[in-house]
């Protein structure tokens, strides 16, 4: 892990290691950094698709619930009105959606970060705390294919970083 002054510093950190074959890239800031994501090689991602999905079935399962209680197991005929009144399960079919969607973001962001995580060897680097207030860090973790301890270290070491250190495992 490389500790570096700015942010300017730590996109040119990452560009230059990306091009010497890093794939698994993992920069931590104390604020977002306009175009981080794409210099990393971050995909898109999961959350969109899933939350959307979570909106589609719950809305769905609650308009077919409000549809079956009316219209197959308890049919009431109330002043001739058409069993499947569909603009009286408008509402909570609209509420359910958002509630839906919210859920299947919250749980798909949840499980793609790894959380509830109490632990990450990160937390051993004294240091580290900094990434929240002023510091900006590079990790080249492990479970990259081009990882070798020593070869990581010299590529960071080619960046001057104001802090180089070998997380514990």
């Amino acid at each position: 892990m490389a500790e570096f002054p700015s942010a300017e510093a730590l996109c040119a950190a990452v560009r230059h290691v990306r091009a010497r074959g890093w794939t698994r890239v993992e920069a931590y800031t104390p604020f977002a950094i306009e175009g981080l994501d794409e210099i990393i090689g971050a995909d898109k991602g999961w959350i969109a698709p899933l939350t959307l999905l979570g909106g589609i079935v719950g809305g769905a399962a609650t308009y077919f619930l409000q549809w079956y209680a009316a219209v197959v197991d308890y049919p009431i005929n109330i002043g001739g009105r058409p069993l499947n009144s569909w603009p009286a399960f408008i509402p909570a079919t609209f509420e359910i959606t958002i509630l839906g969607a919210a859920i299947a973001a919250v749980v798909t962001m949840l499980v793609l970060n790894g959380l509830p995580r109490l632990y990450h060897p990160l937390f051993e680097v004294e240091e580290f705390e900094l990434a929240s207030r002023n510091r900006f860090f590079l990790c080249l973790p492990a479970r990259d294919p081009v990882f070798a301890p020593g070869f990581a270290r010299d590529l960071l070491g080619e960046l001057h970083p104001l802090l180089l250190r070998e997380v514990p495992a």
